[in-house]
């Protein structure tokens, strides 16, 4: 049975990866691909397909905010017509640089999730899991589709979308001072900051400044907790900019993140088990 599939990224070479190791795998006829949340929803309108790839982390309307959307227009539709047959949700593949998203992913139903770089056995294991699901219809585990949903269940799922999707809790900016500079820095672009002889080092792919903060406990406060953790007595790290975790000896690992240095950065033994939760080592 061949899938008919979408591709949507904000990456010209996500996609192209991703579509080479469709074509090599077989099985999937891609219809068509966008760069953003908002032709992803014109595109699933028009094609209807079985599959679509999604991107978390999209200007605009992330992947979350698509299937939300997707989720009130099917509630909406079913309200409005309750005899007829509404067209059911695609199967949801979603892919991301951050391996944290799957656990969003997995609790909105999604078919699998894909981390960057993408792997060819994980493209072939998440498409024998959306053909298994096509091919039996909506089931237990399968995204609910408007048609076998009560009202209910569609609602629970919009608040579930709506608490989940990045983004939509707001944390205060920090204050980071820069030489002479005080600026103001959204948390969700602090890489790290570890402390060294008392003073507190903040660093963003762009800058890197001192934070007021006295002590990580301190700075900790002040941030979301769902982005950050303390990784090591002396670093507090932002799980959005790991870029690579790294085996180290010993059964320990240091994380690379992706600051312009790609530091490397500690875990101590204390938090190895936190980390392999995070990342399902």
């Amino acid at each position: 049975m061949t899938l008919s599939a979408l591709i949507i990224d904000d990456e010209r070479l996500a996609r192209d990866e991703l579509k080479y190791l469709l074509d090599s795998v077989g099985g999937v006829d891609v219809v068509a691909q966008g760069a953003n949340g908002i032709e992803a929803i014109d595109l699933i309108e028009e094609h209807h397909p079985d599959l679509v790839f999604l991107d978390v982390q999209m200007p605009g309307l992330d992947g979350f905010g698509v299937l939300k959307q997707l989720a009130e227009r099917g509630a909406a539709r079913a309200l409005q017509h309750p005899d007829g047959e509404p067209e059911p949700l695609p199967q949801i593949v979603f892919a991301t640089a951050y391996d944290q998203y799957a656990v969003r992913a997995f609790d909105v139903n999604a078919v699998d999730y894909l981390l960057k770089p993408f792997d060819r056995s994980r493209v072939e294991q998440a498409i024998e899991r959306a053909r298994s699901r096509v091919a039996g219809g909506a089931d237990s585990n399968a995204m609910p589709r408007p048609e076998a949903q009560p009202q209910s269940q569609l609602d629970a799922l919009l608040r579930l979308l709506h608490n989940r999707t990045p983004g939509a809790a707001q944390h205060a900016k920090l204050i980071v001072q820069a030489q002479s500079r005080l600026l103001l820095i959204d948390q969700s672009e602090i890489c790290y900051a570890a402390i060294d002889e008392g003073v507190i080092r903040v660093v963003t792919q762009q800058l890197e400044g001192q934070s007021k903060c006295r002590t990580l406990e301190e700075l900790l406060e002040q941030l979301d907790p769902a982005l950050f953790w303390r990784a090591h007595r002396g670093f507090v790290v932002n799980i959005n900019h790991i870029r690579e975790v790294v085996p180290w000896f010993k059964s320990s690992y240091q994380l690379r993140m992706n600051d312009k240095k790609q530091t490397e950065i500690p875990v101590s033994r204390s938090q190895t088990r936190r980390l392999r939760e995070l990342f399902n080592l």
